[in-house]
């Protein structure tokens, strides 16, 4: 691929401009940002790498000049401000949707046939309205969530069963956030039911660890995540770059699948140089069919909240 763009050059895009760069997924990153100097600070640094770490794809950055993106493949969104003390969740939602909205009509502007992978939060309902702002199939638009929390998942069961978490197999679904579903039933060890090799208790404290995984992270360091969270992008980028037909769970709009429709939230799709080429309709028991319709209630109140603001 010829270019990839990144916007929005703070911590989560910058490391997942850098992975890109790192895996040389395609001749040029761009990284975009509205604060003068930033993106271009932080694209020289990365370049200063190249020679250090072995790889070719020129990293540049740009305040706020979209025609440089002209002509990318995937467009990486991460724009959008953090909650900050006395801002309201409506008050977030706006904010960020608006941010969202004005960056995708840029995007899709100079790169229509770009496939937009939305990072910025609240994730579920940025997606919707990138998705909105962008007019574009609903294959083309779509957010990272999922692989970041089951690279949690993974992480914390790595933990407890002192084992490689490159033998873990996971899925979440659901919103992104406190009402994410982990499946324990379908997480495995080498092949082996986790079920098997822990405790329900042990894997109940995983999986509400799991839920509040990027609380924890704020907790410790006064901001959000961003280095699990850039790599998570970073492979959805790779996935679709070399058609790799990954199965991720990723945050799409649903019609009809798994009974819900016109909401966005996380679902194991096929990933490949398409976008999203299949949603994978598994199996869902009685508890965990309740939990996803929970989860999908909560997503789809943001989305009402979003569409009381007339925004679009």
């Amino acid at each position: 691929m010829q270019k990839i763009t990144v916007i929005g050059a703070g911590n989560v895009g910058a490391t997942c401009a850098n992975v890109i760069a790192h895996k040389e997924l395609a001749k040029e990153v761009v990284l975009i940002d509205v604060k003068e100097g930033v993106a271009e600070g932080k694209a020289l640094d990365i370049w200063q790498t190249s020679s250090i770490n072995n790889y070719n794809t020129r990293v540049v950055g740009y305040t706020n000049d979209y025609l440089k993106t002209k002509g990318s493949g995937v467009v990486v969104i991460t724009s959008g401000l953090p909650r900050k003390p006395g801002m309201s969740r409506d008050d977030l939602i706006k904010t960020n949707a608006v941010i969202v909205k004005e960056v995708t009509e840029k995007v899709i502007k100079y790169s229509p046939e770009a496939i937009i992978i939305v990072v910025s939060n609240p994730l579920d309902v940025m997606t919707y309205a990138a998705h909105i702002a962008s007019c574009k199939d609903k294959t083309k638009v779509f957010g990272m969530a999922g692989i970041l929390d089951s690279g949690r998942y993974k992480a914390f069961l790595a933990d407890a069963l002192n084992v490689s978490p490159k033998d873990i197999h996971a899925l979440l679904m659901g919103g992104h956030g406190d009402t994410m579903v982990p499946l324990p039933r379908y997480t495995s060890v080498a092949g082996i039911p986790v079920t098997q090799l822990l405790d329900k208790e042990v894997i109940d404290k995983i999986v509400e660890r799991t839920r509040k995984g990027g609380g924890e992270l704020v907790n410790l360091m006064g901001t959000s995540a961003w280095y699990a969270p850039g790599a998570a992008a970073a492979q959805m980028v790779e996935a679709i770059v070399d058609d790799q037909q990954r199965i991720f769970p990723v945050c799409a709009r649903l019609d009809g699948e798994y009974g819900l429709k016109d909401v966005y939230m996380g679902v194991p799709v096929k990933l490949g140089r398409s976008g999203i080429e299949e949603i994978i309709d598994i199996d869902l028991d009685k508890d965990e069919m309740k939990l996803l319709n929970d989860s999908a209630a909560s997503v789809r109140s943001v989305m009402d909240a979003m569409d009381a603001m007339n925004l679009f």
